[in-house]
């Protein structure tokens, strides 16, 4: 079984800046994808960013390009989400998501997706 644990949620002003973090834990994770959802109250989960397990490519929702950026440190075992810019339609519980890619894996649909984490709350202020 593999576990995740993000952390580096909170509260910060538009404008600002954080960095969430993903701790995989379990079996071996070589070769796992992973991404980022978030879920705003009363909306349905949505994409983010995710990366491949060779740290490349990465790819992300329109909505936060340019502003977020999606990173992975194999030998810690962790991945992370730099969230710069960040605006109050960023509040939302973000949760990391890893996978095994597997043929017609899509990487944009949370259903796609074998471990989740609990989820960290990132709430911007205006």
């Amino acid at each position: 079984q593999v576990r995740l644990a993000e952390s580096g949620g909170g509260l910060v002003q538009a404008g600002g800046s954080l960095r969430l973090s993903c701790s995989v834990s379990g079996r071996a994770v070589s070769g796992y994808a992973m991404g980022w959802f978030r879920q705003a109250p009363g909306k349905e989960r949505e994409f983010v960013a995710a990366i491949s397990a060779t740290l490349e490519p990465t790819s992300y929702s329109d909505s936060v390009k340019g502003r977020f950026t999606i990173s992975g440190d194999n030998a810690k075992n962790t991945a992370f989400l730099e969230m710069n810019s960040l605006k109050p339609e960023d509040t939302a519980v973000y949760s990391c998501a890893a996978a095994l890619p597997y043929r017609g894996f899509d990487y944009s649909r949370s259903a796609a997706w074998h471990f989740w984490g609990q989820g960290t709350q990132v709430t911007v202020s205006s």
